[in-house]
């Protein structure tokens, strides 16, 4: 059985939710970005716990199929920007497409109308969260970071990354530069 949590995009949130489960003595096989595979079903009384102890710490278990097909659509798309040294070498659409097992325009078409934004809008906007962390860790240039995120160019990156964020990179990156030194020295 597979149940779905909306907002659970890093690490720490998988390990809240492993003692969760443990907690309710839920046992699983699986637990992933937005998803938990559970072995066999849980009492109504284990769902409703559940779906507390979950809201508790910032997280939602989801019944709605639309909601859980975004969240499923969601988890892919940060998994393939923020958790993969490479992004695929295949179109994003094929690549999600089959992650999900579904066609791609149906799939887009559920997310615009649960998300209001496109797929391609919530792939641009992570690709830039993906740029910011990299600027800040400053082991790659910018360049690596453009060839990396698979950008034609590094004016591409550029010019996405002011548009989204009102700022150039080589700018954040000073900011950042002059925020970490100022923690350096208190």
């Amino acid at each position: 059985m597979k149940l779905y949590v909306k907002y659970m995009v890093s690490q720490r949130c998988k390990m809240m939710v492993k003692e969760d489960l443990k907690k309710l003595g839920i046992w699983y096989v699986v637990v992933d970005l937005g998803v938990i595979e559970i072995l066999e079903d849980i009492t109504a009384e284990q769902h409703d716990q559940l779906k507390v102890n979950l809201q508790k710490s910032g997280l939602e278990l989801l019944d709605d199929k639309r909601a859980i097909l975004v969240e499923g659509i969601k988890s892919v798309i940060v998994e393939m920007i923020h958790y993969n040294d490479e992004l695929p070498k295949v179109n994003y659409s094929d690549f999600i497409s089959e992650k999900m097992g579904y066609d791609y325009t149906y799939l887009a078409n559920v997310f615009s109308e649960v998300k209001g934004i496109t797929i391609q809008q919530f792939i641009i906007l992570n690709k830039i969260e993906r740029v910011k962390e990299l600027l800040l860790y400053d082991e790659l240039t910018l360049t690596e970071i453009s060839y990396r995120l698979h950008y034609s160019s590094v004016a591409h990156l550029s010019n996405q990354f002011k548009k989204i964020t009102g700022l150039t990179p080589t700018f954040y990156k000073g900011i950042a530069d002059k925020r970490r030194g100022n923690l350096e020295n208190v």
